[in-house]
C-alpha cells in the first residue's frame, strides 16, 4: 500500500497517482533513449497501451514509497525508494518517461526532494543506486546530488545480445548533511511518517 507523502517544490509535485495519470503516460510516445537506459530493448519496441498504462499506475499504489512526477500539470515519471527498515537503507530509482523535460534539472530537483525524505523524514542511514554505465546523464544527476561512486558489476545486464555494466552508487547520512544546504527546498504537505 502505497504510502507516499504529498511533496512540493517550485517547479515539481511528488504525489500519488490520480485521474489522468494513465492519459499522460500514454501521450508520451515511447522514446528509444529511454529504453536503452532502463535496460531494455530497442529492437523489440512497441506502441505503449491502456493494459501497460493501467499496470504502471497499479505498481506505484503497490509499492509503499513511490511517487508519480507532476510538472507543469502533467505526470511525466516516477520516483521509488525501496526500505529495508532493519539497516536504515534504501534502493533509490527515478526515471523520466516523458523526453520533452529532459535536460531542464528535473531528475536533480527529483532526486533531492527523495533523499530529503530518506534522511530527514525515514530517518535513513543509506541510500543507494544502480545505473548502467553508459547512462551518462543519471551518473551526472547523482553525482550532483551527493551520491559516490562505489564500484562496478562488470557485464551484469544482458541488453541487446551484449553484456553492459552496471555502476553502483550509494550516499550516507552524514555525506547529505554536508551537501543539503545546496538543495532545492520542498515542503511535505501529507507526511504519513
Amino acid at each position: 500500500m502505497n504510502e507516499s507523502p504529498f511533496i512540493k517544490g517550485q517547479r515539481l509535485i511528488l504525489r500519488k497517482p490520480k485521474e489522468g495519470d494513465v492519459q499522460d503516460y500514454l501521450h508520451c510516445e515511447r522514446s528509444i533513449e529511454l529504453v536503452r537506459m532502463y535496460g531494455g530493448d530497442t529492437r523489440k519496441m512497441k506502441p505503449k497501451t491502456m493494459d501497460e498504462a493501467q499496470k504502471m499506475i497499479e505498481r506505484i499504489l503497490s509499492n509503499k514509497y513511490e511517487w508519480c512526477i507532476e510538472y507543469e500539470g502533467r505526470f511525466i515519471g516516477q520516483a521509488r525508494l525501496t526500505v529495508q527498515e532493519q539497516d536504515r537503507r534504501a534502493r533509490y530509482a527515478v526515471g523520466l518517461f516523458d523526453s520533452s523535460v529532459w535536460g531542464m534539472g528535473l531528475g536533480t530537483e527529483i532526486t533531492q526532494f527523495v533523499l530529503q525524505f530518506a534522511f530527514e523524514k525515514l530517518g535513513l542511514h543509506r541510500v543507494d543506486l544502480r545505473v548502467l554505465d553508459y547512462n551518462h546523464r543519471a551518473i551526472s544527476c547523482y553525482e550532483k546530488c551527493g551520491f559516490i561512486k562505489e564500484g562496478v558489476e562488470r557485464e551484469g545486464a544482458w541488453i541487446e545480445d551484449k553484456y553492459e555494466t552496471d555502476v553502483m552508487m550509494s550516499i550516507l547520512e552524514r555525506e547529505y548533511h554536508a551537501i543539503k544546504p545546496h538543495f532545492v527546498r520542498m515542503k511535505i504537505i501529507d507526511d504519513h511518517s
